[in-house]
């Protein structure tokens, strides 16, 4: 059947409902260059105004993930489990959740991004440790895997090649912000990479792309219901983003912190949140016959160091320098550090002078976790567009989170790399990130829901 783009775009502005055959015909001829950018614009913009159903958002995951190459892990023996989250502040959680589900016999074969904008990329913090390499050759990966349980390595090009021209295309046409558009996105290259299951960490807040706690639900029951439609069994958990994930935002600095983690000193939110998500991926494995099971299988694997042995096997495996795990010195060292300090200055703008605790003591209320995403990003430690290089070094480190009592001269953060004219640049823009309060405020709750 011959399909016409002109006919296409003028049925979706109608608000029309795309057959498998118009879209899949949109998708392949965008992907090779028969249909132009205008003309693709135009139907983006149709279908972020009209919106698509499930049947239309299913298709066009399905052509996206068909447009590059499709992994094929049977090589690799066990139920593989794949892990994405939708992007966060501080979350370093694939460093610990992937070495506890290995530690428990989950294959975890996984492939990651580098980081775009104000959230981090698990490549990026893998490659601030010496010689660690994020390319492998097939047949190395699935061996690797095998052997001990556990690879991380860089998204291959050819994986939904269409996803990546039309986000590409998004992105400058403000067609981003739509349900099908987002869920298509993140679930071809998802369906692309061969697991048997998938679990999605679904952020909200104002260090997530998806703020409101609604939209962020409704997105992870889209994402629920294309994995399963398409045979893969995908569990969503709603996290919440209005802080960082524990204290280290950057990349060298979130290894030490996962690593810390791993040896039982970590931040109580980063493990909580490695226990949970590692303990849904035990079971999605199959290695364990609850959810209970599974988490009582981490914290095992937790506590007797295993999991800690996993990740030192996995730097070992991919040329990297396992001594990181003892001497944090090994990984790249910040030249320039500036504190951003609880002053009078802050006091007197957060509180008028009949407005003080008698004891000196108050709390932070509130945190603009974007702007400590944007802060990092300044410091060297993020990129503006994909071409810019990063500071392993660089990066913020948050004394103090919500709920915390302050008192004049504590430190609140701490800017740090080796571009003295960056890291100032980030401290310069830092001024807005606290919210301070008279009384206690309780911390957001992590672990919001689960969506099956």
């Amino acid at each position: 059947m011959n399909f016409n783009m002109n006919e296409i775009i003028t049925k979706k502005r109608d608000g029309g409902k795309l057959t498998d055959g118009e879209i899949k015909f949109f998708i392949e001829g965008y992907t090779d260059g028969t249909i132009p950018d205008y003309q693709a614009a135009a139907l983006l913009m149709a279908i972020y105004f009209q919106r698509m159903d499930e049947d239309e958002t299913l298709e066009l995951t399905t052509a996206m993930r068909d447009s590059g190459d499709i992994v094929d892990l049977s090589a690799i023996s066990g139920k593989k489990v794949d892990k994405h989250s939708t992007g966060g502040i501080g979350d370093k959680i694939t460093l610990v959740a992937g070495p506890l589900a290995a530690a428990c016999g989950v294959p975890i074969a996984k492939m990651s991004g580098r980081g775009l904008g104000f959230t981090g990329g698990t490549i990026d913090k893998l490659e601030s440790i010496p010689g660690f390499q994020t390319t492998l050759e097939p047949e190395a990966f699935f061996k690797q895997v095998d052997e001990i349980g556990i690879s991380l390595i860089g998204q291959s090009g050819h994986i939904a090649p269409a996803d990546k021209k039309l986000y590409a295309l998004r992105d400058v046409t403000s067609t981003v912000g739509n349900l099908s558009l987002i869920s298509s996105s993140i679930m071809s290259k998802k369906l692309a990479a061969g697991s048997d299951a998938i679990l999605l960490d679904v952020k909200c807040g104002k260090g997530a792309f998806m703020e409101n706690e609604e939209d962020a639900a409704e997105l992870a029951e889209t994402m629920c219901k294309i994995g399963n439609s398409a045979g893969k069994r995908t569990v969503a958990v709603l996290t919440d983003m209005n802080q960082p994930l524990g204290h280290a935002v950057g990349n060298a600095i979130e290894v030490i912190e996962a690593i810390e983690t791993l040896k039982g000193r970590g931040p109580k939110d980063v493990t909580e949140l490695a226990i949970y998500l590692s303990g849904w991926m035990v079971y999605l494995g199959e290695k364990a016959s609850s959810l209970e099971e599974g988490q009582k299988m981490v914290r095992e694997a937790l506590d007797s160091g295993a999991a800690l042995e996993v990740f030192r096997k996995l730097i070992t495996a991919q040329g990297g320098n396992p001594d990181v795990i003892d001497d944090y010195n090994i990984l790249p060292q910040p030249t320039c550090a500036i504190d951003l300090v609880f002053d009078e200055e802050m006091l007197n703008r957060s509180f008028g002078l009949n407005e003080r605790n008698e004891d000196g003591v108050y709390y932070v209320s509130e945190i603009d976790n974007q702007l400590v995403g944007l802060c990092s990003q300044d410091t060297g430690a993020g990129r503006e567009v994909k071409e810019d290089e990063i500071d392993p070094s660089a990066g913020v480190m948050v004394h103090k989170k919500i709920g915390d009592e302050v008192r004049i001269g504590d430190k609140l953060c701490t800017f740090v790399g080796n571009d003295e004219a960056e890291v100032k640049e980030a401290f310069e823009d830092a001024g807005n990130i606290y919210t301070f309060s008279l009384t206690k405020t309780e911390p957001p709750v992590l672990i919001k829901k689960t969506i099956q």
